[in-house]
Protein backbone atom coordinates (compact mmCIF):
# COMPACT_ATOMS: atom_id res chain seq x y z
CA UNK A 1 0.00 0.00 0.00
CA UNK A 2 2.83 2.45 0.83
CA UNK A 3 4.47 1.93 -2.57
CA UNK A 4 1.92 4.14 -4.33
CA UNK A 5 2.55 7.17 -2.09
CA UNK A 6 5.87 8.27 -3.72
CA UNK A 7 4.38 7.75 -7.19
CA UNK A 8 1.32 9.83 -6.26
CA UNK A 9 3.54 12.57 -4.82
CA UNK A 10 5.53 12.63 -8.05
CA UNK A 11 2.35 12.88 -10.13
CA UNK A 12 1.17 15.76 -7.93
CA UNK A 13 4.44 17.65 -8.52
CA UNK A 14 4.15 17.07 -12.29
CA UNK A 15 0.55 18.30 -12.28
CA UNK A 16 1.53 21.40 -10.27
CA UNK A 17 4.36 22.10 -12.72
CA UNK A 18 2.01 21.74 -15.68
CA UNK A 19 -0.42 24.15 -14.03
CA UNK A 20 2.36 26.74 -13.61
CA UNK A 21 3.38 26.30 -17.26
CA UNK A 22 -0.23 26.71 -18.43
CA UNK A 23 -0.65 29.83 -16.28
CA UNK A 24 2.59 31.26 -17.67
CA UNK A 25 1.46 30.59 -21.23
CA UNK A 26 -1.89 32.30 -20.58
CA UNK A 27 -0.06 35.27 -19.05
CA UNK A 28 2.25 35.52 -22.07
CA UNK A 29 -0.70 35.26 -24.48
CA UNK A 30 -2.45 38.12 -22.66
CA UNK A 31 0.74 40.18 -22.84
CA UNK A 32 1.01 39.72 -26.60
CA UNK A 33 -2.70 40.39 -27.17
CA UNK A 34 -2.54 43.81 -25.49
CA UNK A 35 -2.27 46.90 -27.65
CA UNK A 36 0.87 48.99 -28.20
CA UNK A 37 2.59 50.39 -25.12
CA UNK A 38 5.38 52.38 -26.70
CA UNK A 39 4.62 55.45 -28.87
CA UNK A 40 6.37 56.37 -32.11
CA UNK A 41 10.16 56.47 -31.73
CA UNK A 42 10.28 60.15 -32.78
CA UNK A 43 8.25 61.19 -29.72
CA UNK A 44 10.82 60.06 -27.16
CA UNK A 45 12.60 63.39 -26.46
CA UNK A 46 9.34 65.36 -26.30
CA UNK A 47 7.69 62.74 -24.08
CA UNK A 48 10.60 62.76 -21.64
CA UNK A 49 10.54 66.59 -21.53
CA UNK A 50 6.79 66.50 -20.81
CA UNK A 51 7.28 63.90 -18.07
CA UNK A 52 10.02 66.02 -16.49
CA UNK A 53 7.77 69.10 -16.57
CA UNK A 54 4.97 67.12 -14.91
CA UNK A 55 7.39 65.70 -12.32
CA UNK A 56 8.68 69.19 -11.49
CA UNK A 57 5.11 70.34 -10.77
CA UNK A 58 4.15 67.26 -8.75
CA UNK A 59 7.52 66.56 -7.07
CA UNK A 60 7.47 63.00 -8.37
CA UNK A 61 10.23 60.98 -9.92
CA UNK A 62 10.28 60.08 -13.59
CA UNK A 63 10.35 56.42 -14.53
CA UNK A 64 11.67 56.07 -18.09
CA UNK A 65 10.78 52.69 -19.58
CA UNK A 66 12.88 51.80 -22.64
CA UNK A 67 11.35 49.03 -24.73
CA UNK A 68 9.42 48.07 -27.82
CA UNK A 69 5.99 46.82 -28.76
CA UNK A 70 7.58 43.69 -30.29
CA UNK A 71 9.17 42.80 -26.94
CA UNK A 72 7.34 40.16 -24.90
CA UNK A 73 9.28 40.98 -21.74
CA UNK A 74 8.33 44.66 -22.14
CA UNK A 75 4.68 43.67 -22.30
CA UNK A 76 5.02 41.51 -19.20
CA UNK A 77 6.65 44.43 -17.38
CA UNK A 78 3.72 46.63 -18.40
CA UNK A 79 1.24 44.06 -17.05
CA UNK A 80 3.18 44.00 -13.77
CA UNK A 81 3.24 47.81 -13.58
CA UNK A 82 -0.57 47.79 -13.87
CA UNK A 83 -1.08 45.43 -10.93
CA UNK A 84 -2.89 47.30 -8.14
CA UNK A 85 0.03 47.32 -5.71
CA UNK A 86 2.37 48.72 -8.38
CA UNK A 87 -0.13 51.07 -9.99
CA UNK A 88 -0.66 52.72 -6.59
CA UNK A 89 3.07 53.33 -6.17
CA UNK A 90 3.36 54.66 -9.72
CA UNK A 91 0.47 57.04 -9.13
CA UNK A 92 1.92 58.42 -5.89
CA UNK A 93 5.62 58.56 -6.70
CA UNK A 94 6.32 58.51 -10.43
CA UNK A 95 5.57 59.98 -13.81
CA UNK A 96 5.91 57.08 -16.25
CA UNK A 97 7.18 57.65 -19.78
CA UNK A 98 7.63 54.94 -22.39
CA UNK A 99 10.50 55.27 -24.87
CA UNK A 100 10.28 53.15 -28.00
CA UNK A 101 13.67 51.74 -29.00
CA UNK A 102 12.48 50.58 -32.42
CA UNK A 103 9.60 49.00 -34.25
CA UNK A 104 11.33 45.72 -35.17
CA UNK A 105 14.24 45.60 -32.76
CA UNK A 106 16.58 47.92 -30.95
CA UNK A 107 17.50 50.52 -33.56
CA UNK A 108 16.35 53.90 -32.18
CA UNK A 109 16.81 56.35 -29.31
CA UNK A 110 20.38 55.30 -28.51
CA UNK A 111 21.42 58.83 -27.53
CA UNK A 112 18.56 59.14 -25.04
CA UNK A 113 19.35 55.72 -23.58
CA UNK A 114 23.04 56.67 -23.24
CA UNK A 115 22.11 59.98 -21.59
CA UNK A 116 20.34 58.02 -18.87
CA UNK A 117 22.91 55.24 -18.53
CA UNK A 118 20.86 52.52 -20.20
CA UNK A 119 22.88 49.87 -22.05
CA UNK A 120 20.40 48.85 -24.75
CA UNK A 121 22.76 46.08 -25.90
CA UNK A 122 21.92 44.30 -22.63
CA UNK A 123 18.25 44.14 -23.65
CA UNK A 124 14.89 45.67 -22.86
CA UNK A 125 12.85 46.52 -20.96
CA UNK A 126 15.26 48.76 -19.15
CA UNK A 127 14.32 51.43 -16.62
CA UNK A 128 15.87 54.71 -15.60
CA UNK A 129 14.74 56.75 -12.60
CA UNK A 130 15.15 60.53 -12.61
CA UNK A 131 14.42 63.00 -9.86
CA UNK A 132 11.93 65.81 -10.47
CA UNK A 133 14.75 68.00 -11.78
CA UNK A 134 15.92 65.44 -14.33
CA UNK A 135 18.96 64.13 -12.43
CA UNK A 136 19.62 60.43 -12.99
CA UNK A 137 19.11 58.45 -9.77
CA UNK A 138 19.31 54.92 -11.15
CA UNK A 139 19.67 53.11 -14.47
CA UNK A 140 19.37 49.42 -15.24
CA UNK A 141 22.70 48.79 -16.93
CA UNK A 142 22.80 45.00 -16.98
CA UNK A 143 19.45 44.06 -18.53
CA UNK A 144 17.95 43.45 -15.11
CA UNK A 145 14.38 43.13 -16.44
CA UNK A 146 15.25 41.80 -19.92
CA UNK A 147 13.95 38.35 -18.90
CA UNK A 148 10.84 39.69 -17.17
CA UNK A 149 8.58 36.85 -18.30
CA UNK A 150 10.66 34.44 -16.20
CA UNK A 151 11.12 36.72 -13.20
CA UNK A 152 9.16 37.01 -10.00
CA UNK A 153 6.58 39.78 -10.48
CA UNK A 154 7.49 41.00 -6.99
CA UNK A 155 10.78 42.28 -8.44
CA UNK A 156 8.83 45.12 -10.10
CA UNK A 157 7.28 46.15 -6.80
CA UNK A 158 10.64 45.98 -5.04
CA UNK A 159 12.15 48.21 -7.73
CA UNK A 160 9.36 50.79 -7.49
CA UNK A 161 9.54 50.90 -3.70
CA UNK A 162 13.32 51.13 -3.66
CA UNK A 163 13.60 53.99 -6.17
CA UNK A 164 10.34 55.80 -5.46
CA UNK A 165 11.84 58.17 -2.91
Amino acid sequence: MRNWIPAFAGMTRVAAGMTRVAAGMAFAAAAFAAGPIYPETARAEADVRAALADAAKTQKRVLVDFGGNWCGDCKVLDINLKKPENAAILERRYVLVHVNVGDKGIDSNFALAERYGIALKKGVPALAVLDSGGKLLHAQKQGEFADMRNMDPKSVNEFLVRWGG
